[in-house]
């Protein structure tokens, strides 16, 4: 082996130094040189990112800016433009009025034997004379004959209607009623009738065989417009009666004089029917002219309106009349029942003309709503106005009435209303009136400030 070989390996002192771990330096060692953070380090970079930033920053804000003030302007040019409200219309208006009661009670001149009762539609009134059962009838039942009829075959004022042809069983039927000694119009098979003649047969000279005659042509059979009839009875409140038959003739045919009043009362309001029952008489093709049995037509302002007897029944009388009462004409019902004596249809009739003739002072009217009266309130913007009645509302009246007040309003209310603008109506209801008085306000409607639009 070489001396070279043989020679130990020499490091240099500072080669040795160079590998040291720093933390085992001295403490006097100068420190390491850092590398510079000058305009080209780190430091220049983070600022040089932080300028491009900001203008985008400050040109987001403009935008959101830009666009709430354009939904700002959007938004208060809608409002200001938009209308304003309608004001609200609040009723208030008392629901009802009691009519005063005069002490002592009204004393009408009821007859002595048999059942009475007066009725005023106008007012809604229904007085009977005592405690009532049912009893036979006689012709009245042709009130509701003639109601079912007209209601399923109205006629019209003037015309005829349809054409009626008589039958065999009409012949039998008119032989029967003239063997039983009933009131009836002679016929003859084949006879041509119309609508209006046969119900003025009818009701004017009280015709029986006419009674079935109809009854055949509106329902098919008897037993069919029978029941037809009282269907009709139940549903306009007749709790007392029952019908057996179309005529009458059959005892099996009963109510009372209130419940005939209220038949009475429907039957009068159909124009045609009470064309007919003021007639004194009719002509018909076969029976010629015959007269009615309803006594005083055209006397003391009486209209009709049926007459009726038979032995079970007595006398019987419908009576309608009008009195100019307190400037209006005013339809007075009464129905007088079960009289005896000579002439049993007279005495029913003078009997019905004492009880209107004593009803009519004892009507009266009342002021139900008072002109200028408070009737309803228009609010906007926070303030009310008070709507007033133009005028008053009277009505005619019978002692203990009660007359029913509502508000209706009227559509097409502004936001610009002005005094004396109709806001509504007051409706007076008592019987079969019903007055209607105009509701104005009694200023001009607020309308809404600037900030109340906005906001």
């Amino acid at each position: 082996m070489s001396q070279e070989a043989e020679a130990p390996l020499m490091v240099a002192p500072f080669q040795l130094d160079s590998i040291r771990d720093p933390a085992r330096q001295p403490a006097d060692a100068p420190a390491q040189p850092q590398p510079p953070r000058g305009a080209r380090g780190e430091h220049a970079v983070h600022s040089h990112r932080r300028r491009r930033r900001r203008p985008r920053r400050l040109l987001l804000a403009l935008v959101v800016l830009a666009l709430v003030a354009t939904a700002a302007g959007v938004f208060v040019g809608v409002r200001l433009h938009a209308p304003d409200p309608v004001p609200a219309v609040t009723p208030d208006l008392a629901r009802t009025v009691q009519v005063q009661v005069a002490p002592g009670a009204p004393v009408l001149p009821w007859p002595q034997t048999g059942q009475a009762a007066v009725a005023v539609p106008a007012v809604g009134l229904a007085v009977s004379s005592g405690p009532e059962q049912p009893v036979p009838v006689a012709s009245l039942t042709k009130l509701m004959t003639a109601y079912v009829v007209l209601h399923d075959h109205p006629l019209i004022t003037g015309q005829a209607g349809p054409t009626l042809t008589v039958t065999q069983a009409d012949v039998v039927d008119y032989d029967q009623v003239v063997g039983a000694d009933g009131s009836n119009a002679a016929v003859t098979l084949g006879e041509q009738l119309s609508e209006e003649q046969v119900m003025s047969g009818l009701l004017v000279h009280s015709a029986d065989n006419y009674a079935d005659l109809v009854a055949r042509w509106d329902a098919g059979s008897i037993p069919a417009f029978v029941s037809e009839m009282n269907a009709d009875a139940a549903r306009l409140g007749m709790t007392q009666t029952h019908f057996a038959d179309p005529s009458g003739l059959d005892p099996g045919s009963t109510s009372t004089a209130s419940d005939m009043l209220k038949i009475a009362a429907r039957d009068m309001g159909n124009p045609v029917f009470a064309a007919m029952v003021k007639m004194p008489s009719v002509t018909l093709p076969v029976a010629g002219t015959l007269r009615t049995y309803t006594p005083f037509i055209g006397l003391q302002g009486v209209l009709g309106v049926k007459s009726g007897f038979t032995p079970a029944a007595g006398g019987c009388d419908v009576l309608a009349a009008v009195r100019t009462l307190h400037g209006r004409p005013t339809l007075l019902l009464a129905a007088v029942m079960g009289q005896t004596g000579p002439d049993v249809l007279a005495q029913a009739g003078l009997h019905g003309l004492a009880l209107v003739g004593a009803l009519a002072p004892l009507l009266g009217t009342t002021t139900a709503v008072q002109g200028g009266q408070l009737a309803a309130r228009v609010s906007e913007a926070g303030r009310t106005v008070a709507a007033t009645a133009s005028s008053p509302a009277t009505v005619l009246s019978w002692p203990g009435d009660t007359v029913v007040l509502s508000f209706r309003p009227r559509p097409g209310l502004t936001d610009r209303a002005r005094r004396g603008a109709v806001v509504g109506d007051v409706v007076a209801t008592l019987g079969t009136q019903r007055v209607e008085v105009p509701v104005r306000v009694r200023h001009d409607v607020p309308r809404p400030t600037l900030l109340q639009r906005l906001f």
